[in-house]
């Protein structure tokens, strides 16, 4: 089996570029499409120039259909509408799709899940192995500890972050509410809220600011004691490391709907 070829979506972004990096150091792995808007001013340009690691030979562009022809997978940290398209050319080409983007709705989700009839689809709120492992340890938290401990989740991002809560502390809040046997729209705590806090209910706090790649904790906090989960990323090199793994590890697999949790339990398999 030769080199997965893969293609970046959003490839003159932080994340895309950081990707585009990491596939030129990596072995095993080709760069064959950067993908960007039409009007972006990196369109022509080349994605290794661009991402400062040296001319690779692909130029961005914009022609996702013709990009995604000659590809085994899609790295794509873009925006919900751009990630829907790509979804459903995934699909139509049976390769791997790995969606970092967030604030999908509800509408969205069920697109994405159409088209995990016919692709594999690698979708999560955080690419990062750590938080992943974070929300597990979360959900065995919230189980054990049961109802009499109020439940927090505070997250701190750059200050041009655009989504609120963000999709890693939405992915913190479901596993919380897994451990509860509840479903997080049931539970969650409005940003507004005021007055007496409900029992049970999950709560979301929100810091912008900076440069702040992002930090996230989650607070249990109980009669006369408080537990503190938490996850810092000092760079983006963990996203794209933990988006890189994902694609090599949905490589053969069946068509599906498949999160970090995935591929994680799958890594922890294999080293035991």
């Amino acid at each position: 089996m030769g080199d997965m070829r893969l293609i970046v979506a959003g490839a003159a972004g932080r994340m895309g570029r950081a990707l585009i990096q990491l596939i030129a150091a990596s072995e095993g792995v080709t760069l064959v499409g950067a993908l960007e808007a039409p009007q972006s001013e990196a369109i022509g340009q080349d994605a290794g120039v661009l991402a400062g690691c040296g001319a690779l030979g692909v130029a961005i562009g914009a022609d996702a259909l013709r990009a995604v022809v000659a590809a085994d997978a899609i790295l794509d940290f873009t925006t919900p509408r751009a990630s829907l398209e790509l979804a459903g050319l995934a699909a139509q080409a049976r390769i791997v799709h790995v969606i970092g983007t967030t604030g999908f709705s509800a509408e969205d989700l069920g697109a994405i899940a159409a088209a995990a009839h016919h692709a594999v689809i690698v979708k999560s709120g955080n690419m990062s192995l750590g938080v992943n492992l974070l929300a597990s340890l979360v959900e065995q938290a919230a189980r054990a500890l049961g109802p009499d401990y109020d439940i927090e989740i505070l997250e701190t991002h750059h200050r041009l972050k655009v989504d609120a809560p963000s999709g890693t502390a939405l992915l913190l809040g479901e596993a919380a509410a897994r451990g509860r046997g509840v479903a997080l729209d049931a539970v969650r705590r409005g940003d507004a809220h005021k007055g007496p806090r409900k029992s049970g209910t999950i709560g979301f706090a929100a810091l912008r600011g900076g440069s702040v790649v992002g930090e996230h904790t989650v607070i249990f906090a109980g009669p006369g004691e408080r537990l503190e989960l938490a996850h810092k990323a000092e760079e983006r090199g963990i996203f794209a490391r933990g988006a890189l793994h994902a694609a090599l590890w949905g490589r053969g697999k069946k068509p599906g709907l498949y999160s970090m949790a995935d591929v994680l339990a799958s890594s922890v398999a294999r080293q035991g």
